[in-house]
């Protein structure tokens, strides 16, 4: 099986669009570089799409290796066959191959090795043939120093059986279906357990269901549970199903003695080996699908907080609420540095409101402040209110935005050198005011994991939920582009083609000469050469720049089809971009190159309309209902707006202005049946609810979007 064959069962993509991305990747192009820039050559395969065929290539890889390694370890035992290599060399399923590999693979002593060492694996050949009577005169042939009597002979004929029958690839093969479609996994709770604990997990402590069928969710949480020392699971099959096929698998001849024995084997080694080994490789199985689940839903959610609404550039003055400590107060200019920051206590225990008021009116006016962002933790509610209630001499736009991570943030490397002189209270405000200007920029400063916007997180695979969440970062950070003299290293590494290095170089490069005046002037940056500059110039923004493509979308290596579309028309490049009577008169097939196809060029007519564009929203207020700030103010059949403040396979998590967000079960989301939590809501979307249930006992808020 070919490479390309290999993808293609997996991917829904045409021979020669996998093969046009295999042969980009192997010329180090990134993924985003690939989907924006080369569509004429992939047939139009979007990010996702070229990811898979990445993952394909990554797969398909691993498995020739490992079929190397399999091949070369059992060759040096000198038992590699023809047959075996063939079988070897036809599989291109990792299961399969171990399956293979398992009676040659190094192992500690056995049962079977034991009894081979005492002679005993040609009467377990007499057994196994099945055609032999009198099996206990056979067996006596078979005694000596270490085999004292028949029953001790055929005790260990029958464990080399049962290891020939673990060995077995149809026998496993089977049972893991048999194992993948009816194992149940069932829990008791543990005796002693701690009780607070155990209360989380209640629903668990005494449950059983289909494993194939168990939602990731509900999967997750009975790992967990068992990880806390909570329950005890079992993954089981109904053994009688299990051992009728093995035994009619093996026992060719049930009249004659010699299946007495075999029965015994079979039992044996289904109980000892198989059953152990296979629902651990079923649960493994599961547990791999159910953190895919996980970290698909965490992705989407990350992907829809990353490119939340931006404010723009504009003058924030921000506050991490609080109420012994106070509310600490930062004014952001534009682009997002720190002009000042002070500590108010307008709660109690202090309440110093009327001083509050008259400072925070004060530094409005002295900052030229613009909007005010309250982070949405302890005291929000509070604070907002309190804001609210200050006559400010121009209209100031109010937000409150999502505080996850900040403090990830603000005791973290990157926070310490932006801000050496300031202790984490100050740090944290200010990612407050920042994540209000451009979320995005704000975010990929904080590990993806830490921003919280998922469901069991810290459960699943951390390699694979690493991996996707930076791929996610990457797509985003290239769906919007970045400003080249203002962007942090920290975005910048996630820029196409460039990388935590080469944006340090970038940042030091600026220090020291001053604003980029141009894409090209990326060449003179340390270490970065022709091909990252290839991959990253394009996503790259520089506004007021003395070319006006390099505020845009378009690729430097079209900026002469653009000239020449410019001048076609008796145009300058200035008085083309934004002219849509100009543009629609342009023709792409007409200025079509090796390099820059159809796909591209209309690509590139669409930039030139609305070049530099955002694909975010803008920004909008939000308020919640002013009479509802503790989980006691809710009551049944309350109709109150809310925020979507995190996505599950089982459901959404709306605030709607208390401590505790409530829960819409999908069941609640719309009137019909819903599939996919994400077709109904999205991240910070603002929603109206009903409130179904309130248990203040256990802090639990059940939500309806059906009103």
């Amino acid at each position: 099986m070919t490479i390309t064959q290999y993808i293609a069962a997996q991917v829904n993509a045409p021979a020669k669009s996998i093969e046009a991305v295999l042969q980009l990747l192997q010329e180090d192009c990134t993924i985003p570089f690939i989907a924006r820039y080369r569509k004429d050559r992939t047939g139009n395969l979007d990010e996702v799409a070229i990811e898979q065929i990445a993952k394909g290539s990554r797969d398909y890889e691993a498995i020739v290796k490992r079929k190397e390694a399999i091949a070369k370890s059992i060759e040096e035992q000198g038992a590699l066959t023809p047959e075996l290599s063939a079988k070897i060399e036809g599989s291109f399923n990792l299961t399969e191959l171990e399956d293979l590999y398992l009676p040659y693979k190094k192992r500690r002593k056995t049962k079977a090795d034991t009894a081979r060492e005492n002679g005993l694996e040609p009467l377990a050949k007499i057994i196994m043939a099945q055609n032999a009577d009198d099996i206990d005169y056979i067996a006596s042939k078979y005694l000596n120093g270490n085999v004292a009597n028949e029953d001790e002979a055929l005790q260990g004929a029958r464990d080399i059986i049962a290891e020939w029958v673990n060995e077995n690839v149809y026998i496993r093969k089977t049972l893991r279906r048999i194992f993948g479609r009816k194992a149940a996994i069932t829990t008791k709770p543990v005796k002693g357990a701690d009780p607070e604990k155990a209360q989380k997990f209640e629903q668990y402590l005494d449950w059983s269901e289909n494993l194939a069928k168990a939602p990731s969710h509900r999967l997750l949480a009975m790992l967990r549970a068992e990880a806390e020392g909570i329950i005890k699971f079992k993954i089981e099959i109904d053994d009688t199903e299990a051992l009728g096929f093995m035994e009619e698998s093996v026992i060719k001849n049930p009249k004659k003695e010699t299946a007495a024995h075999l029965q015994k084997a079979i039992a044996d080694s289904y109980k000892r080996l198989l059953a152990p080994a296979i629902s651990n490789e079923v649960l493994q199985e599961a547990k791999t699908k159910a953190d895919a689940v996980a970290i698909q839903v965490f992705a989407a959610n990350l992907q829809q907080l990353l490119l939340a609404p931006p404010l723009g550039e504009k003058r924030i003055l921000a506050i991490d609420p609080g109420y012994r400590t106070g509310c600490k107060i930062v004014c952001l200019d534009e682009q997002g540095g720190l002009l000042y920051n002070e500590t108010i206590f307008p709660h109690a225990p202090q309440r110093e409101t009327a001083q509050a008021m008259k400072k925070i009116r004060s530094m409005v006016n002295a900052y030229k402040i613009d909007a005010i962002s309250i982070g949405n933790g302890t005291a929000s509610r509070e604070t907002e209110q309190f804001i609210k209630k200050i006559a400010f001499d121009k209209p100031v736009q109010v937000f409150v935005v999502s505080e996850a991570g900040a403090s990830v943030y603000s005791a973290s490397k990157i926070a310490r050198d932006e801000f050496p002189n300031y202790d984490v209270t100050v740090r944290g405000a200010v990612s407050i005011g920042r994540r209000l200007s451009d979320p995005l920029a704000e975010l990929v400063k904080i590990e993806p994991k830490a921003i919280g916007v998922g469901q069991y997180q810290h459960d699943v695979d951390q390699s694979q939920l690493k991996a996707e969440l930076d791929t996610v970062v990457m797509r985003c950070v290239n769906s919007v582009g970045v400003n080249l003299n203002t962007a942090s290293k920290s975005l910048l590494g996630y820029v196409s083609g460039i990388g935590e290095k080469l944006a340090e170089n970038i940042v030091a490069y600026r220090s020291e000469n001053g604003p980029f005046e141009d894409r090209k002037q990326l060449k003179k940056v340390a270490r970065l050469g022709e091909k990252a500059y290839q991959q990253a110039a394009a996503f790259v923004r520089i506004p007021n720049a003395k070319n006006p493509l390099d505020n845009s979308a378009v690729h430097p290596e079209a900026y002469s089809i653009v000239e020449k579309m410019a001048k076609d028309l008796k145009l300058k490049t200035q008085e083309l971009i934004s002219n849509k009577e100009a543009i629609a008169k342009i023709k792409p097939e007409a200025y079509a190159t090796e390099d820059v196809g159809v796909l591209a060029l209309k690509d590139i007519l669409k930039e030139l309309e609305k070049p530099g564009l955002d694909p975010r929203k803008s920004a909008k207020v939000f308020e919640f209902d002013p009479n509802v700030k503790t989980i006691s103010d809710l009551h049944t059949g309350m109709v109150l707006p809310g925020i979507v403040n995190n996505i599950t396979a089982f459901g959404c998590f709306v605030d709607v202005g208390i401590k505790e967000s409530g829960l819409v079960h999908i069941s609640q989301l719309k009137e019909g049946f819903v599939s996919d939590v994400n077709e109904v809501v999205k991240l910070h979307q603002h929603v109206q609810v009903k409130v179904l249930e309130v248990d203040e006992a256990r802090k639990r808020v059940a939500l309806s979007m059906v009103l």
